[in-house]
């Protein structure tokens, strides 16, 4: 089931998303960067901002599976360009149609705000988020803006086949 997510989540988002960043920031960047209480309170801080966020273009999405938060995906519109800032699947339930579920669920909310054009940046060593995204449609941006250690992405938002 896919459903908005409310304040009694964060600290499931939160450590969820703990989870999902060190299957590809482990071994790549200090684990502090990525673990242990601080980060997970400034983590849980900033899904709460993005839960209480409310606009046509803003959301924030639950995957969740006989009660068990399984997947959170958010995105937000800020000066006319939507990002989906995160899509994270628990690597406990990867490979069972969660992120897909997460990534059609964004694509109608997106629709139903007339999103036309959607970026995102994904880690660069993240090459299974990479392959998602590719098989859902993103492509690489082709100006050449530096993202850090990030590559952008962009997705045009279409009408779904046969409407």
């Amino acid at each position: 089931m896919i459903r908005t997510a409310r304040p009694a989540d964060l600290d499931a988002i939160a450590a969820l998303h703990t989870r999902a960043r060190a299957t590809y920031y482990r071994g790549r960047i200090p684990e502090e960067a990525y673990g242990g209480a601080a980060e997970l309170e400034r983590s849980r801080e900033g899904w709460s901002r993005a839960v209480a966020r409310e606009g046509a273009g803003d959301g924030v999405l639950c995957a969740e599976r006989d009660g068990e938060l399984t997947g959170v995906a958010a995105f937000r519109t800020a000066d006319g360009e939507t990002t989906l800032t995160q899509l994270h699947v628990d690597p406990v339930h990867w490979r069972r149609g969660t992120g897909a579920a997460l990534h059609a669920a964004c694509l109608d909310a997106w629709r139903r705000a007339g999103v036309r054009r959607v970026r995102l940046e994904v880690y660069e060593h993240n090459l299974r988020a990479q392959a998602f995204y590719a098989a859902h449609g993103w492509v690489p941006d082709t100006s050449g803006a530096p993202a850090g250690s990030h590559r952008i992405l962009w997705l045009t938002v279409r009408e779904p086949a046969g409407e």
